[in-house]
């Protein structure tokens, strides 16, 4: 089986891209770079002993998804490319609505015309907005607090009204929560651009002396020790899921969603103290006011993907803090 990852590049692409070579699959990756590396996928050649093809274009130009369907014939898209900043996407909505659909319409448009009738479709829990009871599960009301969130969940009507539209289609929709951690040879990891938007790569640089301290948005909430809690999730498990899922879509047509999570919340300081516990390195942090639009708890129910794809993480709070900080100590400037 042959499959084709968009944005495989990327933190989640590439350590999906060494499990499934692993596991046997040949792959190609179309990627323009924009916010990914092309090294990500030599070190995962480098890892397996397999080829990682990449072709350097944007998954928004039919000529281009086209020339890469004509020419590697996939069975199967894991599409995970698209622009993921919250607070850029509230700056620059048009860029995301038109890059994130564009990106979802063009690979519907070209796969039916090479006979591939199967995508995993990389969206996000964002699409739960601010549902206040926990855990979350796939029948929940949906809506978003920001462009980002509204272009994944525009792109999960897309893919389900298309699959409607031609009953021999198999779309799976997965809901990631909160990956953190790396490969565990630090080969790969997440390398953010930029002073980094998200908990683990800053409390890693922090770690390394990049940065002074972490900001802790709020301690306020009503959790255990008033911070936000998450449900952070291995990235190699969460790359295993994706394999889970082609092997379901494989043999199913419709339209399927899991949410892909541990089930467990853990708060920002749990984070930070099982950071200093795992890697004997001490997070220094300041608390400052709430980020506006952030919820006090937000965790998954992950039963349907348990039951039916027969996928459940595997990795603790501890191996996501150790990989990390492995990644960071032996990638201080990323790639």
């Amino acid at each position: 089986m042959r499959v084709l990852l968009t944005g495989g590049a990327g933190y989640i692409g590439s350590h999906t891209a060494l499990v499934l070579l692993e596991n046997g699959l040949d792959i190609v990756v179309l990627d323009n770079l924009d916010n990914s590396n092309p090294e990500s996928l030599r070190r995962v050649e480098e890892l397996t002993g397999r080829q990682a093809p990449l072709i350097v274009g944007d998954c928004t130009d039919e000529k281009t998804v086209a020339s890469v369907f004509e020419q590697f014939r996939p069975d199967a898209v894991i599409h995970f490319a698209g622009l993921k900043a919250v607070g850029e996407s509230v700056q620059k909505p048009l860029n995301y609505y038109q890059n994130n659909l564009d990106a979802t319409m063009t690979l519907c448009r070209v796969m039916p015309k090479y006979d591939c009738r199967v995508l995993v479709f990389s969206s996000s829990a964002t699409v739960y907005g601010t549902n206040q009871k926990m855990p979350l599960r796939e029948d929940f009301p949906t809506g978003c607090t920001n462009p980002y969130g509204w272009t994944k969940w525009i792109s999960e009507r897309i893919l389900t009204d298309v699959a409607a539209a031609d009953p021999t289609r198999s779309f799976v929709l997965l809901r990631y929560f909160n990956p953190i951690g790396a490969h565990e040879s630090g080969r790969i990891g997440e390398d953010p651009s930029g002073i980094p938007n998200n908990l683990m790569p800053f409390i890693c640089q922090v770690a390394s002396g990049k940065l002074d301290h972490l900001r802790v948005f709020g301690n306020d909430y009503p959790t255990r020790d008033g911070t936000g809690e998450r449900d952070y999730i291995h990235v190699m498990d969460l790359a295993e899921g994706h394999l889970a899922a082609l092997n379901y879509a494989k043999h199913h047509s419709g339209v399927e969603i899991f949410n892909l999570g541990t089930g467990t919340p853990y708060s920002v300081l749990d984070i930070v103290s099982s950071f200093e516990k795992a890697n004997g390195v001490k997070i220094p942090y300041e608390i400052t006011p709430r980020r506006p639009g952030d919820i006090a708890v937000c965790y998954a129910d992950a039963t349907r993907a348990r039951d039916l794809l027969h996928w459940t993480a595997q990795r603790d709070l501890t191996a996501m803090c150790k990989d990390a900080w492995n990644w960071q100590k032996q990638n201080p400037n990323g790639y």
